[in-house]
């Protein structure tokens, strides 16, 4: 799969609440599916199948252990993805954004 098709993998993923709300969950750490199901009103096989297209995506790895499933953020993934697109887009935002991060950094460590 070349880059244009991951990126468009990534962002079918995005699109929907749900899987972005389980990439939300995942921001604190590793999950078992049932545990990412038990935050959710909907079945678990819904939540199985969007931990999939997850997955198929890039957005999460999986870790079994006996017979649990455990999920966790691929965070470079989802950085790499939305990272290109939007040094495509708007790339003076993307320059911008870094120059201030490296000059508040520069000036916490009393390097400027």
């Amino acid at each position: 799969m070349g880059k244009t098709d991951e990126e468009a993998s990534a962002f079918r993923a995005l699109a929907d609440p749900t899987r972005r709300q389980i990439l939300e969950d995942l921001r604190g750490g590793e999950l078992a599916a049932g545990e990412i199901a038990g935050r959710f009103a909907i079945s678990a096989p819904s939540i199985s199948r969007h931990l999939g297209v997850l997955k198929g995506a890039g957005l999460v790895t999986e870790r079994r252990d006996g017979n649990r499933i455990f999920y966790s953020l691929a965070e470079d993934r989802l950085a790499t993805s939305i990272g290109r697109f939007l040094s495509a887009v708007c790339p003076e935002q993307i320059v911008l954004r870094h120059t201030t991060w490296r000059s508040a950094t520069e000036t916490e460590g009393g390097t400027s």
